[in-house]
């Protein structure tokens, strides 16, 4: 097995064009996993560790340009104002030593349907685009094309992810998960939420209860017609209660170690009425403060 460590980008996309397939790594934290149990063996691993831009970010506002190795960590700290959903989800993965380490990069690139990432990501609206960089040029792909299965991607053999770009929010977000405990573990099932008033739409997004990550399409176009944009009304005790359901339609979960699927489907109802709740109650109050 070789190992490349590209002191640029310019460098590592030379690399990944001459080791097609090679296997990036930046803070490992699942891939030195699999290696470590024998569970992958690629032919050359691509350290990506001294290409700094990678672990960069930038806003002109609008949207966030996140880089494909900023931590967790950082994206809690500097992140949560503009990237709400995403630093609430950043919050619950692993221990401090992996939100030091692990990135929004590494998860697109594992693709699992657990990764923690993954459901603000969809639920932050469809202007999300991926940067897939190669020597033949870039690619910018919209999150809801990216997933292609069980840890697969659409990600080119010669293709590395640069940055991930991210609107803004424009609302309240929420994301919530059901684990076997309370800290260091892998998503039973998640689920994230986006309000977005600038043009009465709803965002889902749906972790480890399918073969990949998904939205619910009808749970959004459900609360769209539904929520009071204009004055911010309580919630009919109802429209929860048929979102959740709608949200536990649109899963296709499995029995494993972790939970049934029955349980998975029980539990995304739950944390939609509860993602819901909170959401809207932080729309009123915007709405309160702006009146």
């Amino acid at each position: 097995m070789e190992f490349l460590r590209p002191a640029s980008w310019d460098e590592a996309l030379a690399a990944m064009a001459e080791h097609p397939g090679a296997l990036p790594i930046s803070g490992g934290t699942d891939v030195m996993v699999e290696l470590n149990f024998d569970l992958r063996r690629p032919p050359a691993v691509l350290d990506l560790n001294r290409v700094a831009e990678l672990a960069e970010w930038s806003s002109d506002g609008a949207s966030v340009r996140l880089g494909a190795a900023v931590p967790y960590a950082r994206i809690i700290d500097e992140l949560s104002g503009p990237l709400p959903g995403l630093a609430t989800a950043a919050r619950t993965v692993g221990s401090p030593q992996i939100r030091n380490r692990g990135s929004v990069g590494g998860n697109l690139g594992a693709a699992s349907p657990a990764g923690d990432a993954h459901p603000p990501l969809l639920a932050a609206g469809r202007g999300v685009r991926v940067e897939a960089h190669s020597v033949r040029g870039v690619r910018l792909i919209p999150i809801d094309e990216f997933y292609l299965g069980v840890k697969r991607n659409c990600l080119a053999p010669d293709e590395l992810i640069r940055a991930v770009r991210i609107p803004v929010a424009d609302g309240p977000q929420q994301f919530s998960k059901v684990g076997t405990r309370n800290a260091m573990v892998i998503a039973v099932c998640a689920f994230a939420l986006a309000l977005h008033p600038a043009d009465g739409t709803v965002g889902t997004g749906i972790g480890s209860a399918a073969p990949t990550p998904r939205r619910a399409p009808e749970a959004e176009e459900y609360l769209r017609e539904s929520l009071d944009w204009t004055s911010g009304g309580p919630l009919d005790p109802q429209v929860p209660l048929r979102f959740g359901e709608l949200v536990a339609a649109a899963a296709d979960p499995i029995d494993d170690v972790r939970g049934t699927a029955a349980y998975r489907r029980h539990a995304l109802a739950v944390l939609a009425r509860r993602t819901l709740a909170w959401c809207w109650d932080d729309y009123r109050e915007q709405l309160g403060r702006t009146a």
